[in-house]
C-alpha cells in the first residue's frame, strides 16, 4: 500500500514539473531551451514589413530583420503576428504580443499606453496623388478627399492640415487600400510615409508625391513594449550597439538603398 502511494506521489510530482516547464515566461513563451518573443506588426508597409504574396506567405522587411537581429542577440526565438495597425497597441496591452515593430511613431498619446525604445529610423510624411491631380502643395488639398491609414501618425497630420486647409479625411486599414482609392478616383490624395510611398512610385508611374517638412524626431519610428517591460532596456542596449558598429546602417542600405 505504501509502495503504491509513493509511486503515485512520484508520478504527480513529475507531471507538475513537466507542466511548469511548459508555462509562459514573463517576456515570452518557452520553446525548448529558448524563450519565444511575439512581435506584432501590420504587414502592409513595405519595405518595413510586408508579404510578397507571389513568392510566399512569409513576412519580410526592415523591421523584421531588425527584430530578428535583436531577439537573436538576446537569446530569444521570434514569432510574428500580422494584424491591422490600429490594433497593435491594444495587442500589447492585452498581452497578445511582447513588442510591436511596425514603423510606429512614439506619440504622446501612445506613450500613455505603451513604452517605446529609442528612435531607430527617421522618415517624413508624403502627400501622394495621381500624376494629373494638379496637387503640388498643401494649399492644393483644399476641398479634396485625403486618405490616411487608421490609427497612424499620418491620421493626426491630416487633421493638423485640415485646421489650415479645409479637406475631407477618409481612413482605411491598409496602405494598399489607400493607393487603390487614389487610382480609382475616390481619393484625391493620401498621406503616407515617404519611404513607403517611394516603393509604390517605383512600380507605378501614374503616382507622384511631395514631402512635408517635419521635426525629424516627431516622424521617427520606435519599438513599442508593454508598460514597464524589462525588454525596453534590453532592446535599447542592443539597438545602441547596432548603431555604433554599423549593423543598423547596413540594414538601412539593404532595405532603403541608402543611409537614413
Amino acid at each position: 500500500m505504501k509502495k503504491g502511494l509513493i509511486l503515485l506521489l512520484t508520478l504527480m510530482l513529475t507531471i507538475g514539473v513537466l507542466a511548469a516547464c511548459g508555462t509562459s515566461e514573463k517576456a515570452g513563451k518557452a520553446s525548448g531551451d529558448k524563450k519565444v518573443l511575439v512581435m506584432a506588426t501590420s504587414a502592409d508597409y513595405a519595405p518595413f514589413e510586408y508579404i510578397e504574396t507571389e513568392k510566399s506567405d512569409e513576412i519580410i522587411g526592415f523591421d523584421v530583420d531588425l527584430a530578428k537581429a535583436i531577439t537573436s542577440k538576446l537569446g530569444y526565438e521570434l514569432e510574428i503576428k500580422d494584424m491591422e495597425f490600429n490594433g497593435l497597441v491594444q495587442a500589447l496591452k492585452s498581452g497578445q504580443a511582447d513588442f510591436v515593430l511596425a514603423g510606429m511613431t512614439p506619440t504622446e498619446k501612445r506613450k500613455k499606453n505603451v513604452d517605446f525604445s529609442d528612435i531607430y529610423y527617421t522618415a517624413q510624411h508624403m502627400i501622394v496623388s495621381k500624376q494629373d491631380s494638379g496637387i503640388e502643395s498643401i494649399e492644393d488639398l483644399k476641398g479634396k478627399t485625403v486618405g490616411v491609414q487608421l490609427g497612424s501618425i499620418q491620421e493626426g497630420k491630416a487633421k493638423e492640415i485640415n485646421e489650415k486647409v479645409a479637406l475631407t479625411i477618409q481612413d482605411r486599414n491598409r496602405i494598399p487600400e489607400l493607393i487603390q482609392e487614389i487610382k480609382s478616383g475616390r481619393f484625391d490624395a493620401a498621406i503616407i510615409e515617404d519611404t513607403v510611398a517611394k516603393g509604390y512610385f517605383a512600380n507605378d508611374k501614374d503616382l507622384k508625391g511631395f514631402t512635408l517638412s517635419d521635426d525629424p524626431e516627431e516622424a521617427g519610428s520606435a519599438i513599442a513594449f508593454q508598460k514597464n517591460s524589462d525588454l525596453t532596456e534590453k532592446f535599447n542596449a542592443e539597438l545602441k550597439k547596432m548603431k555604433e558598429n554599423g549593423e543598423l546602417d547596413k540594414l538601412v542600405v539593404r532595405w532603403f538603398g541608402g543611409e537614413n
